[in-house]
């Protein structure tokens, strides 16, 4: 942090209420100025210190004169589909990278669904995101900031938000957990820790990691076959563990943690849609804390794999159900923008 306030110039945006209180006694300031900058940008949107009205001027002229700024991604493109309420973003980050983000919502309900990093490098070959690789790791701030743009956008508050969009969360977890502390926090957004969800290939390290920590935000494991060699074929990064590790880790994590972990299962025709991954699935989610969601492959283009027929998807969710194990199927939602589960990724910006 220290090193950080040297700089010519730095945003708020992303800073933690601690790392605020740090700036205002640096500048001569009591530490409860912080949480008015906090509450001015999480909670009001100020796009501008200048905004911050209940901050003296003199204040505001020295966080000027610091080099400190309000900063905000770029709307390149924003679609509504036609099918239902989803809105998908376009934003460009300030190195000229872009990413995308979702707004989901559903009668009182607004999930917005934000990346973590700039593309994948997870390559998961049903995924549209692990197709154009990796590019970096996005810090605190642009996270929240897709949840600031998407509500200046729209004026609407979120009442849940899931680290789903492009990205492995815990390939990039001091980062992430920052951003969700953030969504979480009462003068920041204010979202509930069970309404916020972290999605990840299942990174053991990570797994473990986040099993210690206080808050209690959502587990949701990409799973897709519950047979190591299919989900090496389907997930080729993630197959450094095997399910059997993987499945201690999950189980660890609910002993910790007393919370359900939600294992997500997309149904590809022919992949992982048989009888045989039916008996594994099954056998891989007994005796312990976890909720199976079904997702009918959502297509990407230029990518072999076809969905399950429903008579099949339906099968599974009966099996399921018979065993006694938690199950649900995933309402497609922004297929007709390519906003659905594992079709977001890296789109080319073409400037005149």
């Amino acid at each position: 942090m220290q090193q950080q306030l040297r700089q010519q110039s730095f945003n708020l945006t992303g800073c933690s209420l601690s790392e605020l209180q740090i700036i205002a006694e640096q500048l001569g300031e009591k530490p409860y100025r912080a949480r008015q900058i906090f509450r001015w940008i999480y909670q009001k949107k100020a796009s501008s210190i200048d905004a911050m009205t209940d901050l003296s001027l003199a204040f505001r002229q020295k966080l000027s004169a610091g080099g400190y700024y309000v900063g905000a991604l770029k709307i390149l493109q924003e679609q509504l589909s036609a099918i239902d309420a989803t809105r998908k973003y376009l934003f460009e980050l300030a190195d000229g990278n872009t990413i995308e983000s979702v707004l989901l919502t559903e009668d009182a309900r607004a999930t917005l669904c934000f990346s973590t990093q700039a593309g994948c490098a997870m390559g998961c070959t049903f995924c549209a995101t692990g197709q154009s690789g990796f590019v970096r790791n996005l810090n605190a701030g642009e996270m929240v900031g897709q949840a600031l743009g998407v509500m200046r956008s729209t004026d609407q508050r979120l009442t849940n938000a899931v680290a789903m969009g492009q990205g492995e969360p815990l390939a990039n977890y001091d980062e992430t957990l920052k951003a969700l502390r953030i969504f979480n926090a009462p003068d920041g957004f204010a979202i509930g820790a069970r309404h916020l969800t972290l999605s990840t290939c299942g990174l053991v390290e990570g797994i473990r990691r986040l099993a210690e920590e206080p808050e209690q935000f959502g587990l949701a494991v990409s799973l897709h076959s519950a047979i190591d060699v299919k989900r090496a074929q389907l997930m080729p990064k993630a197959a450094k563990y095997n399910l059997a590790v993987l499945q201690a880790a999950c189980k660890d994590y609910t002993n910790k943690t007393g919370r359900r972990i939600t294992l997500e299962y997309t149904l590809i025709a022919g992949e992982n849609d048989q009888e045989a991954d039916l008996r594994a699935l099954i056998q891989f989610c007994r005796g312990w804390l976890c909720h199976v969601n079904l997702i009918p492959l959502n297509p990407v283009a230029a990518l072999k794999y076809d969905q399950s027929l429903p008579s099949r998807v339906m099968r599974f969710g009966q099996e399921l159900e018979q065993a006694g194990i938690a199950m649900s199927i995933r309402k497609e939602k922004g297929a007709d923008l390519d906003a659905a589960c594992g079709q977001l990724r890296q789109r080319q910006v073409h400037r005149s």
